[in-house]
């Protein structure tokens, strides 16, 4: 049997990184989530992905982390550079997904933008109205979002629901909506790259043996 690919990633990705392996046939990559809710916290990211890897490392020669910097100040990227291993580009889900020149497009626009993704429009409710506590305190939601002016939501897929779901997300937040399909944007191309490394990894093995 080939080799597996194991991709340690954002709870965040999950959906999408099975759609794609689904999409794009990658029976060999195998997947382990850390949970989301780290965002809130994330300077306990890069521990939590330093002990996934020691975990696996007995089972997989082929190892990739589908986060971006995420907030961590390249601490993830310092944990990776010892491990020898290579994440997704960009400083968040949001640059990868849109592109870095699309992305800095629209933050040139209006830099008080809050951005939602698939992810993000599916659980607006936990992640930022629970989180926040705006449901016990909804004094705090102008004091949270006054330098914000608008919501883009990146989309995935093309989802009414979920679309309506982020409208109803910038209505609450009083805030302007735009829409931005992105699909999967750079976190395709960077599983991609993952996967045809794992290719020729096995190709040149088998040429060895």
């Amino acid at each position: 049997m080939p080799e597996p690919l194991l991709v340690i990633a954002c709870g965040a990705l999950a959906r999408e990184i099975a759609e794609l392996r689904k999409l794009r046939g990658w029976q060999h990559l195998h997947l382990k989530c850390i949970d989301a809710s780290l965002h809130n916290q994330p300077a306990k990211i890069p521990g939590e992905i330093r002990k996934c890897i020691d975990e696996n490392r007995h089972r997989y020669s082929n190892i990739y982390v589908a986060y971006a910097d995420c907030g961590t100040g390249g601490a993830i990227d310092r944990v990776l550079d010892e491990e020898g291993i290579e994440r997704l580009p960009g400083a968040h889900c949001y640059q990868f997904f849109a592109g870095p020149e699309a992305f800095e497009r629209l933050s040139d626009e209006e830099p008080g933008t809050f951005y939602l993704t698939d992810f993000l429009a599916r659980n607006f409710d936990r992640l930022v109205i629970r989180a926040l506590k705006l449901d016990q305190h909804p004094e705090l939601l102008p004091e949270f979002f006054r330098n914000y002016r608008r919501v883009v939501y990146l989309a995935q897929t093309r989802s009414e629901e979920l679309a309506a779901s982020a409208a109803r997300a910038a209505a609450y937040l009083g805030l302007e909506y735009r829409y931005v399909y992105s699909g999967y944007g750079g976190l395709e191309s960077g599983l991609n790259k993952a996967v045809r490394r794992r290719d020729e990894h096995e190709k040149d093995s088998h040429i060895l043996a």
